[in-house]
């Protein structure tokens, strides 16, 4: 029986060795950590993360053929193949600070496989690394490898979240990097029989590593641009009387465009594309290639003006203060159908309303108010380490009230903002949300969830991204 182990029991490692072990019965799949709360959660009913159809793949195989532990070197020594997905967060000091990803988790995994390891291994980097990376691993674990071989295989992943199981049912394609030589080839091979299982031949796709390691990075960084392109322009539409989904479905019809990835919003998320940029234009600086660096860079400053532009808008709109205002904060994930809220624009607009001194009042069906008290405190990239080395948030923001129900939330309020396109969202009663705020009441509608023709018949001033502005908004400078 072929054993797979996986470090890290997070949202790449989870929902991936669970599918593994459902499509292929005769492998043993252990996923370990070191965080014990974590490896608790994923043996109980109540899993770490939440993800739609996660829980019935889990339920299927736990016990069976997959296992999670915190006895992590054991089943990393008795494994054939290892994945390795541990965090690789920003570096936020020393060099390549702000840019460059921090490989003290992924070097300690690799030491640790080296020293526990009694037989030949194929190990699989799993999480996103910056290019070259694999050469590193793969001269630790020689090094301190006692005349056992390993053989480094990349092999990224392209989940969405909210969509994980689905994706890794039906992928879009498998990237398989090793060295081209007859052992890296046969290790291509091992891996490549695990995913025939259930993935289609012509999805599996092998490539030499350098170039499995760069298409994540590429692909996280084109999707990212297509967000950051429609976001510019939705300041254009506002600026113009434009309307942008009016524009984006024209553009998107365009076969070559296509229509994925271009809704406007208040700005993209997640824990991939700003930290996978950045690191692209570090690899680039690196290489002497400051042109192409600086146009990856753009990506971000343009995600972040739109999250900066959502602010003022608010700020300007209601008598350019929002001092000791109530506004109510609907949605907090990066996206629906997810708890994630790491890179979220939520955190970055909560943080610009309350250094304006707002009150705020947030509601979010899959967030907790521990952890948005958390990502209200914590510093730019300190989310990305495993939890028990984060901070612990010292104080709570005390203008931060979590409720569990929009209509709490924006009960009193004098403007709602909508962060998160929730399917719940469109099928509020607004009309009882009206009557129940302060007048006038506005509504901030950062993902284009709302009606705005019935919002303004009820009685609502409206602003949805890139949409012909408000007859109040337009005498407004800040947002004219």
């Amino acid at each position: 029986m072929v054993k797979i182990c996986c470090i890290g029991a997070g949202y790449v490692g989870g929902p991936t060795m669970a599918v593994i072990a459902l499509k292929c019965p005769d492998i043993e799949v252990v996923v370990v950590d070191i965080s014990v709360p974590r490896i608790t959660a994923w043996n109980s009913d109540q899993l770490p993360i939440y993800e739609p159809g996660l829980d019935n793949v889990v339920k299927q195989c736990r016990g069976k053929n997959l296992f999670f532990s915190t006895d992590v070197e054991k089943h990393v020594s008795e494994a054939d193949i290892v994945f390795v997905s541990v965090n690789t967060p920003t570096k936020t000091r020393g060099l390549g600070a702000g840019k460059a990803a921090d490989l003290t988790y992924w070097e300690s995994a690799a030491r640790m496989i080296a020293d526990v390891s009694k037989s030949d291994k194929i190990v699989v980097e799993k999480s996103t690394v910056p290019v070259k990376t694999a050469e590193a691993i793969e001269k630790i674990l020689t090094h301190n490898s006692k005349g056992i071989k390993f053989q480094i295989l990349s092999n990224p992943e392209f989940l969405a979240e909210g969509t994980a199981i689905q994706d890794l049912f039906a992928p879009d394609r498998v990237l398989i990097g090793g060295r081209e030589t007859p052992e890296g080839e046969k290790a291509i091979q091992a891996l490549k029989a695990v995913y025939a299982h259930w993935v289609p031949e012509d999805r599996i796709l092998t490539t030499n590593l350098w170039s499995a390691e760069l298409s994540k990075l590429a692909a996280n960084a084109f999707l990212a641009q297509r967000i950051s392109s429609v976001n510019a322009m939705s300041a254009l539409c506002e600026a113009t009387g434009a309307n942008i989904s009016e524009v984006s479905y024209a553009v998107g019809k365009d076969t070559r465009i296509g229509p994925k990835f271009l809704n406007a919003s208040v700005g993209f998320g997640g824990s991939c594309f700003q930290k996978d940029i950045l690191n692209l234009v570090y690899i680039c600086e690196c290489n002497g290639l400051p042109e192409v660096a600086e146009y990856w860079k753009q990506v971000i400053k343009i995600n972040d003006y739109q999250k900066n532009r959502f602010v003022n808008c608010v700020v300007s709109s209601m008598f350019n203060t929002v001092s000791n205002k109530k506004i109510a904060i609907l949605g907090f994930a990066f996206k629906k159908d997810t708890g994630d809220t790491r890179e979220t624009p939520a955190i970055d607009v909560c943080k610009g309303l309350l250094g304006d001194k707002a009150r705020l009042s947030i509601y979010d069906p899959q967030v907790t108010e521990d952890q948005i008290q958390r990502d209200l405190t914590m510093n730019k990239f300190d989310w990305d380490h495993p939890l028990h080395l984060q901070p612990m948030s010292p104080t709570t923001v005390k203008q931060v009230n979590v409720v569990w129900d929009a209509y709490e939330a924006t009960k009193d309020a004098h403007g709602v903002c909508i962060l998160t396109e929730w399917d719940e969202f469109k099928t509020l009663d607004y009309k009882r949300i009206y009557d129940n705020m302060q007048k006038p009441a506005f509504i901030f509608d950062g993902r284009n969830v709302v009606d705005r023709e019935k919002a303004h018949k009820i009685g609502f001033i409206v602003y949805s991204i890139g949409k012909p502005l408000d007859a109040w908004l337009k005498d407004i400078p800040a947002v004219a």
